[in-house]
């Protein structure tokens, strides 16, 4: 949910297919029925409609205490966590960069829109908790193009997977990773973006240093117990992040089911509610 910051002084932001052919390793747990079932066929991975749909409920999840996740195109507020308004299917934050991209994109798209005139706003707060030039209308106007516009909406999807889903997909699918990690991947790189030294690639060398990813010979879920290891260690740097329940209660709860193409159906919980899909 944050701009990927290359300058590791730059706060990250707060909360807000590579099928391997080998078979599951022997340190997997055991599988229950319908998930030994599911890891009997090759698995689509995160990138699959259906797939990334559940993505985008566990993170909603986790980041709007809700698996609706289409109805949070229009959400927006300040939070009070020093990066202004947190807006948006995946938390564009006006003090961190990615909701200025987000309606740069958008006015490219359709010139003249409602959010257009803010542009300039948006240039001077970034970096900043400051809703100069931004009220009182902004937030009424962003509910407003997400309500009317489905060019603003498939704007959010676009800058969605091509700063933060994408990536962490990809980068996950050259570790050889399943549908789980990449999942993992993509959940830490929304919370912390990919800079600094609590950023998705700092936690992700650091699991490197504890362990081998398949990619390399090594075993995947021991790479992913390191890797979620090191998220936690992330996120207790930070008051905003000290709840670690979705890797805790969430994410960890799948990886000890043995639950590696994260098949259906899942049970979690996040701040102690509780979540199914089916």
């Amino acid at each position: 949910m944050r701009h990927p910051f290359p300058d590791p002084a730059r706060p990250a932001g707060p909360s807000r297919r590579t099928v391997l052919a080998m078979a599951v390793p022997a340190t997997v747990p055991f599988l229950s029925p319908s998930h030994a079932a599911a890891a009997s066929a090759r698995a689509a991975g995160l990138d699959d409609p259906a797939k990334k749909e559940i993505a985008m409920q566990l993170v909603s999840s986790a980041e709007n205490s809700t698996l609706d996740w289409k109805a949070q195109y229009r959400y927006i507020e300040d939070i009070g966590d020093g990066r202004g308004y947190t807006a948006g299917i995946i938390g564009f934050c006006s003090g961190t960069g990615d909701m200025l991209d987000l309606v740069e994109s958008y006015a490219e798209r359709s010139p003249g829109n409602v959010l257009a005139p803010y542009l300039p706003a948006l240039r001077r707060v970034d970096g900043s908790d400051s809703h100069e030039g931004l009220d009182p209308g902004f937030p009424r106007d962003w509910r407003r193009a997400a309500d009317e516009d489905p060019v603003f909406r498939r704007a959010q999807d676009d800058e969605r997977d091509r700063v933060y889903f994408d990536p962490a997909v990809r980068r996950a699918q050259e570790d050889g990773l399943r549908t789980l990690g990449q999942f993992a991947y993509y959940d830490a790189i929304v919370m912390h973006g990919d800079g600094g030294t609590l950023g998705f690639g700092s936690i992700r060398e650091r699991a490197l240093g504890r362990a081998r990813p398949p990619a390399r010979g090594g075993d995947e879920v021991a790479y992913l117990h390191a890797f979620l290891d090191e998220r936690v260690r992330a996120m207790k740097q930070e008051e905003a992040h000290s709840d670690t329940s979705r890797v805790d209660t969430a994410q960890r709860v799948f990886l000890d089911e043995g639950n590696l193409d994260l098949e259906p159906p899942l049970d979690w919980h996040v701040y102690g509610d509780a979540y199914h899909i089916g």
